[in-house]
């Protein structure tokens, strides 16, 4: 389910706009002011914050700015104030949207839509050294060459970039692979595959530095 973040202190707008939200199928968190709602960033990941430029408490740009320093959850603005200064400078600092008060629901849930359609595109990269794969077309490159995997093998690279930092062990990746195998995938299979996998983005496959061996434990990509 999304998760929104709606950064507002109007008690009046946070109820109904919540409850509204809720009802087209959001998970909605809220926050009164800039300190509750960067508390939040720090411990929660959202898909989409709501922020009102104006707050009792902070603004809504230094809520956006603390967004940004911790990644790139998509930002739409509500605000009040129709001054081009406002809206120009909640844009200049990376916001997607903006919406003026007072607004109509179903044009703020449009907004919200198109958003997450744009953000989903761009999330559809992933980028790992010299690997780069697009997941929304499929295709993975090698220092900007295409290169071609086979089904298994573009699932397993998936499993590793998905999982960055992390040791996965034969049996977690026996799982991960086995249901688009469409076949039953046995140790010796993995063994197989992985090396197919490095024969083909590895430059020196004897010697791998992007999968890593991890002793006794498993393989791992990235520290």
């Amino acid at each position: 389910m999304t998760k929104i973040l709606l950064v507002e202190d109007d008690a009046s707008i946070v109820n109904n706009l919540s409850e509204y939200l809720r009802g087209e199928g959001f998970e909605i968190d809220s926050a009164t002011g800039q300190k509750q709602a960067v508390s939040k960033l720090e411990k929660n990941k959202y898909d989409l914050l709501l922020v009102d430029i104006s707050l009792k408490d902070g603004n809504g740009f230094a809520v956006c700015a603390a967004a940004r320093a911790m990644g790139d959850t998509p930002v739409i603005f509500l605000t009040a104030s129709s001054d081009e200064y406002s809206v120009i400078t909640g844009l200049d600092m990376g916001a997607d949207d903006y919406i003026s008060k007072p607004f109509r629901p179903r044009e703020l849930l449009s907004r919200i839509k198109s958003v997450l359609r744009r953000s989903s595109k761009s999330n559809s990269i992933i980028e790992h050294d010299f690997i780069k794969v697009d997941t929304a077309k499929g295709t993975v490159t090698k220092n900007g060459t295409e290169i071609f995997l086979s089904a298994l093998e573009y699932r397993l690279l998936l499993v590793f970039l998905n999982n960055k930092g992390i040791i996965l062990s034969r049996n977690r990746l026996l799982e991960e692979i086995y249901d688009i195998a469409g076949e039953y995938v046995n140790d010796n299979t993995l063994t197989v595959y992985i090396k197919r996998l490095r024969d083909k983005i590895e430059d020196d496959p004897q010697n791998p530095t992007f999968i890593k061996t991890v002793r006794g434990l498993g393989y791992k990509v990235g520290d």
